[in-house]
């Protein structure tokens, strides 16, 4: 999370709240199990903390799992989904409200304390550290006393804290170091974390356990803005604020923000999300666009490679998948879906087990590709779920004009394929399996 590219959504979910019950705000240590120190390292992809641990570093821990985060690739919408929390209402600080038909929020949020009414979700209120919120826009102009900064505040509150309970600390800084530094500067930042996690547990005791982890992935190259909205006011569309008024063309609002990945689309009643996800195929940048389709719930995607469809179905307790190609293979799943075939694992219509697209596409171009991808649309990982989402290639950006001005943008996230989706997990205690999906972390993280 940060200016560059903000995650947060600060603004208030009093509806949602009102139906749920909140997190307790400490989880008391169970005696069956030691105390834990469970860390968030926002945007550290598991390829940068492997690379790391092959230099030496973090050798008290045992080897990283690969943590799947959601599409798109954001810290609310991951970490709202890894801890079961509340959705946020939107991708970002600037959304549209589907409810007023307008859009909301915006940089004005992260003006001041940091108070109730910009709570993104329920899992902030797990937190038992997070930077202020000052902290996420100093990143870019003093970048090494931030950091700095933070490291001392964390390492206070932790060891001021009561020593039999758990600890939840999110470290956010790792995240703009990144997006300005690129993996020269956050190896540099690792480098101290890992003396400092060697000093906090020497005074906690090796019993304490600490829980090392990302929301999400970073790409590591330099990337461009991809022209979202000129290119659609050229092919017909008006790009708006607004929906209160039917204005006879075909209106599309597109919320830019943080200098991500991804781009989340709404449409006016007048304009059909096919006809745009497939005119977007042509703008260079876009790697795919998905949508769902209401008449047989399914999601179809398209991208410069093809069209495809994906089928979800419940059977007698399980979900199955089918990748439907249109023409084109837009997920690069052809393979995949022979190798199903080959091993039996295909039934008649060409649906298989989630489990079985889990183990031939956790390490995918696009991870989890068919129950990512298709969640995307369908499961509520933001309350104003976009009609299409757009998901970008690596080497491009969509946000606004006046951040993009303000910074070189060495790495970021927000897109499916595997650099962004692929977080991290690992602990000084516990050796976890190859990967973990995002809806099952909670149980590995608080359990």
């Amino acid at each position: 999370m940060s200016e560059v590219c903000p995650s947060h959504d600060p603004t208030p979910l009093l509806t949602a709240r009102e139906s749920q019950t909140k997190p307790a705000l400490h989880v008391v240590r169970p005696q069956e199990r030691p105390r834990r120190l469970l860390l968030c390292l926002d945007g550290v992809p598991f390829e940068v903390v492997s690379e790391a641990k092959s230099r030496g570093m973090f050798d008290n821990f045992k080897e990283p799992a690969r943590l799947l985060s959601p599409f798109p690739t954001l810290t609310n919408v991951a970490l709202a989904e890894m801890l079961g929390a509340t959705p946020p209402n939107g991708y970002e600080s600037l959304y549209f409200d589907r409810e007023a038909k307008e859009l909301r929020g915006g940089v004005r949020k992260y003006i001041g304390r940091r108070t109730p009414d910009k709570v993104p979700s329920s899992y902030m209120d797990e937190l038992d550290y997070q930077e202020p919120l000052a902290f996420e826009f100093l990143i870019y102009v003093a970048t090494e006393a931030v950091w700095r900064a933070d490291m001392r505040r964390f390492r206070e509150r932790f060891l001021s804290a009561p020593p039999a309970r758990d600890f939840f600390g999110f470290l956010k800084a790792t995240d703009g170091l990144l997006h300005i530094g690129g993996p020269a500067r956050l190896a540099v930042a690792l480098e101290s974390l890992d003396k400092l996690l060697r000093e906090i547990q020497r005074a906690a005791g090796s019993e304490t356990e600490v829980v090392l982890f990302s929301d999400h992935g970073m790409n590591l190259v330099e990337n461009r803005r991809l022209h979202l909205q000129s290119y659609l006011a050229r092919n017909g569309y008006e790009v708006v604020g607004n929906m209160r008024r039917p204005r006879g063309k075909m209106r599309v609002s597109a919320p830019a923000f943080g200098l991500c990945g991804y781009a989340a689309l709404y449409c006016g009643e007048e304009t059909d999300r096919g006809e745009l996800a497939e005119g977007l195929r042509q703008l260079e940048g876009v790697d795919f666009s998905v949508y769902r389709d209401e008449d047989d719930q399914t999601a179809v995607v398209k991208g410069a490679s093809g069209r495809a469809r994906i089928h979800r179905a419940e059977r007698g307790g399980e979900t199955f998948y089918r990748y439907e190609q249109l023409g084109g293979d837009p997920l690069r799943l052809a393979p995949a879906v022979h190798t199903l075939g080959a091993e039996g694992r295909l039934d008649a219509e060409g649906f298989a087990r989630d489990a079985d697209w889990l183990a031939r596409t956790w390490g995918h171009t696009y991870p989890d590709a068919l129950a990512n991808v298709y969640g995307s649309v369908f499961a509520p990982r933001v309350r104003h779920t976009a009609d299409v989402l757009v998901s970008l290639r690596d080497g491009y950006y969509y946000g606004a004009t006046s951040f993009s001005r303000m910074v070189r943008l060495l790495a970021t996230h927000g897109n499916a394929l595997r650099s962004s989706s692929h977080a991290f997990l690992m602990s000084t205690h516990r050796t976890f399996p190859t990967h973990v999906r995002s809806t099952e972390a909670r149980p590995v993280l608080r359990g």
